[in-house]
């Protein structure tokens, strides 16, 4: 498992920022944009490391590119302007299987506690980096606590980004591959 690579560095702000911008903060307020953000960036970590498991995956999608966000834009409305615009650029480091997968965990807390379980238990725990281990045996992550665990202001915060109906057009995407991934067809078509 790639965990913290610095490789998915740009893959994980640039899908962490559209997915901020195309559901933004459920208050203006930067608190309210700072906590919704933080739920993001922690989901779109989680689907980075599951879906580039590891270190070469990493580096080959640093080379290669993840594909850039079009299809996304364009499933949400919200393509901009001038697409070569300069400030647009980091479009091109969103990566789409990494935002539909983000965005399945958000509106899900079951399937999102199965992925998080999933990279907890593929970190190698022999690495001298950070690692998503949780401070109490049994308890979540501190990583990735406002994914599994938010609190009445996280849920304030994120209402669209957290919204089952409004994340659908993106979250089915991609869904089918991260069920099988995590082997959770079952329970999921189940529900």
């Amino acid at each position: 498992m790639a965990g913290p690579s610095v490789e998915l560095s740009p893959v994980i702000a640039a899908s962490t920022h559209w997915l901020s911008r195309a559901y933004p903060a459920g208050s203006p307020d930067t608190i309210a944009h700072t906590l919704s953000e933080l739920q993001a960036r922690q989901a779109v970590t989680v689907a980075a490391w599951l879906r580039y498991p590891t270190e070469v995956d990493a580096a080959l999608v640093a080379i290669a590119g993840p594909g850039g966000s079009a299809v996304l834009d364009w499933r949400v409305g919200s393509e901009p302007e001038d697409e070569e615009a300069e400030e647009e650029g980091w479009r091109t480091w969103v990566d789409e299987v990494v935002v539909s997968w983000a965005a399945c965990l958000l509106a899900d807390p079951a399937l999102a506690r199965r992925a998080v379980d999933a990279v907890v238990a593929a970190v190698p725990a022999a690495d001298n980096r950070p690692l998503p281990f949780p401070r109490r045996p049994g308890g979540t992550p501190n990583e990735f606590r406002r994914l599994l665990e938010p609190d009445q202001r996280d849920r304030e915060a994120a209402v669209l980004l957290r919204h089952p109906d409004l994340l659908e057009p993106v979250a089915e995407m991609h869904r089918d591959t991260l069920l099988y991934l995590l082997d959770a067809e079952k329970t999921h078509n189940a529900a």
